[in-house]
């Protein structure tokens, strides 16, 4: 009898339970599906985290980041904006970042070759935070207010860089023609500016070649300004018209080259080398991958490479492999060093990520991140490294003199062959 009424009481004490329970899921709410704006946030965390180029995410606990992000009240659009902003800052890769929609239509416009906007090509150094300018666009509006390489940008219409980041200066710039941007910044010698740009359209024209006369010479110059869509198309064009003008060397311009899509410039690496190792490129798995050109070329002279401190990213790794595979000698000054490549992808708004994915080596085994790339011959700095004419580029004189003793040795080799 006592066992009964102790069961008895045991499964009372069981059945409350249940009903308890059953009264508590009954009457709470069910659980909230995410809205389109924190769908946003786990969408962005999501894809940097299938593809930056350090899996371990540099020791930052990136789980924990996306958490936080949801943690906070995302109400709106640009709350859920300011949460991708703040979750990727951690990582300290200025080139993984958050591109609003107007900014990443900018940037995917940029490489098809014009923007309107002052004309400015703007990069972070490593170890920098500061946005500096690469350099001006011919013609263009910042060209006109002789704005220097090297220059700072500080801010942007009285919005400080600092909050703005490499992107927001970049978008804030742009804009209409006939619109007006107040831009303040300091000069190479430390001297603040504040000027007033008028934007206008600006058409990056990313070839440019014309045929050079020097000592009874017939020389080639090929400038790349930017590597876009299209020039790998115009570079074959522009290098058949050159020989067709019976040229005897080649001078490859990429000075002040901010870089662009990388396999733009791989496909111009591709037209220069024979069967000759591009880059190698390190992935997220420490994977070595090295890029290897096609059989012939689509030129095959003599040839000089001019760089300077706004040569970067892949204007970088295209000058490396000329150097490295002794394809051509390269001259003037150390290159801006961005070895870290990022791709761009679009999220559902129209917004977007660029996210570094991987790091590129030259053939030799060169880290272009750490030191760029070092010319063969370094050539004295110059106030105008980029001179309109080519009477006042004392750079242009040396890369002839390099090319004319490139072919007296080339003269000397072919004597020597035909008396043996």
């Amino acid at each position: 009898m006592e066992w009964w009424v102790q069961c008895g009481v045991r499964k009372l004490r069981i059945c409350l339970f249940i009903l308890i329970l059953a009264g508590f899921l009954l009457g709470s709410p069910p659980a909230q599906a995410l809205s389109e704006d924190q769908q946003l946030v786990v969408e962005a965390w999501s894809l940097v985290n299938q593809s930056y180029v350090d899996p371990t995410f540099e020791g930052i606990a990136w789980r924990r980041l996306r958490q936080k992000a949801l943690e906070q009240p995302i109400l709106s659009r640009e709350s859920a904006y300011e949460a991708i902003d703040t979750m990727l800052a951690p990582i300290g890769d200025p080139f993984t970042r958050f591109l609003r929609p107007e900014q990443f239509k900018a940037l995917t416009d940029s490489t098809a070759g014009a923007i309107s906007g002052v004309g400015l090509q703007l990069g972070i150094n490593e170890g920098e935070t500061v946005v500096r300018v690469l350099s001006s666009l011919e013609g263009s509006p910042a060209a006109t207010a002789e704005i220097r390489p090297g220059s700072v940008i500080l801010a942007v219409e009285g919005n400080s860089v600092e909050d703005l980041g490499l992107e927001g200066v970049a978008a804030a710039l742009r804009g209409p023609s006939g619109t007006v941007v107040d831009v303040l910044l300091e000069a190479p010698d430390g001297e603040r500016q504040s000027l007033s740009l008028e934007r206008r359209t600006v058409d990056l024209r990313p070839v440019r070649s014309r045929r050079l006369r020097e000592d009874r010479h017939t020389y080639g110059l090929l400038q790349i300004r930017q590597f876009t869509t299209k020039v790998p198309e115009l570079v074959s064009a522009a290098l058949a018209e050159l020989q067709n003008k019976c040229i005897e060397g080649l001078i490859l311009d990429l000075r002040n080259n901010p870089g662009g899509l990388v396999s733009s410039g791989l496909k111009v690496g591709n037209a220069l080398l024979d069967t000759q190792p591009l880059v190698s490129i390190r992935d997220r798995n420490g994977v070595v991958e090295t890029v290897i050109t096609d059989a012939g070329t689509l030129y095959d002279g003599p040839m000089v490479v001019l760089v300077n401190s706004g040569t970067a990213s892949a204007s970088e790794i295209l000058a490396g492999a000329l150097q490295d595979d002794e394809r051509a000698e390269v001259m003037g000054r150390p290159t801006f060093g961005k070895g870290l490549i990022q791709t761009l992808i679009p999220l559902n708004d129209g917004s977007g990520l660029a996210v570094t994915v991987a790091r590129y080596v030259t053939p030799a085994g060169h880290d272009i991140q750490s030191a760029g790339i070092v010319p063969n011959q370094v050539l004295a700095a110059s106030t105008q490294e980029m001179p309109e004419e080519d009477s006042q580029d004392p750079w242009l004189g040396r890369a002839m003199v390099a090319l004319q003793n490139q072919l007296h040795r080339h003269e000397k080799h072919i004597k020597r062959t035909a008396m043996t």
